[in-house]
């Protein structure tokens, strides 16, 4: 397991966090997924046999947020 956190430059409300954390319901080999629109961070523990930081930026990115690895 990977844990790796981002910080996101587009989450202005709860509602984007919960937007976020939701793809933890989509990508394979996610264990967890916590998203702060107060830090404006989210953190992701996945399995990196079953999913890259290059799909998990396009997922981000697919729901209309910017992220930055922090």
């Amino acid at each position: 397991m990977k844990k790796t956190i981002y910080t996101i430059t587009d989450m202005h409300c709860a509602n984007c966090a919960m937007h976020l954390e939701s793809l933890e319901d989509i990508l394979p080999g996610v264990r967890a997924i916590e998203a702060s629109y107060h830090t404006g961070r989210m953190s992701i523990e996945y399995d990196e046999t079953c999913l890259s930081e290059a799909e998990i930026l396009a997922a981000i990115q697919k729901k209309g947020y910017t992220a930055l690895q922090a």
